[in-house]
């Protein structure tokens, strides 16, 4: 299932260490950068949409627990990983109930559809870029 996350530019540091324990390793703490995306009162946020296992929800849901990986250099910062996970609101496409819409105190996930449609659904549009 593709699961796709919108995180507020406030809470990227600790979404990257709970993306640490749900994913694969250290280089995890790189899945949120800079905000690329803004809702309509131009909070901006960051986004990722990765294909996720079965247990990816629960995994989520359950109660962290610290990598085997997880030695120095790496010290995943649980606190921060705790954080972010009591600020995620999930909702799955085909549910009865209204998706939510991106918030500035939540991390907002859409699981079961398009990653651009999901966060076309939690109100955000890209925010562009200057390149010159």
């Amino acid at each position: 299932m593709i699961i796709t996350i919108a995180v507020p530019a406030a809470h990227i540091a600790d979404a990257n260490q709970l993306a640490m324990i749900l994913g694969y390793g250290p280089a995890d703490e790189l899945t949120y950068r800079e905000p690329q995306w803004q809702d309509a009162a131009g909070n901006l946020y960051a986004a990722a949409s990765p294909l996720v296992g079965d247990n990816f929800i629960a995994n989520a849901q359950a109660t962290l627990t610290r990598p085997g990986w997880d030695v120095e250099p790496y010290a995943i910062n649980m606190a921060g990983a705790n954080r972010a996970q009591a600020l995620v609101v999930l909702w799955l496409a085909g549910s009865e109930t209204a998706a939510p819409l991106a918030a500035n105190e939540a991390i907002t996930a859409i699981g079961g559809m398009d990653g651009l449609a999901a966060l076309a659904l939690m109100g955000l549009v890209s925010v562009v870029q200057d390149l010159g």
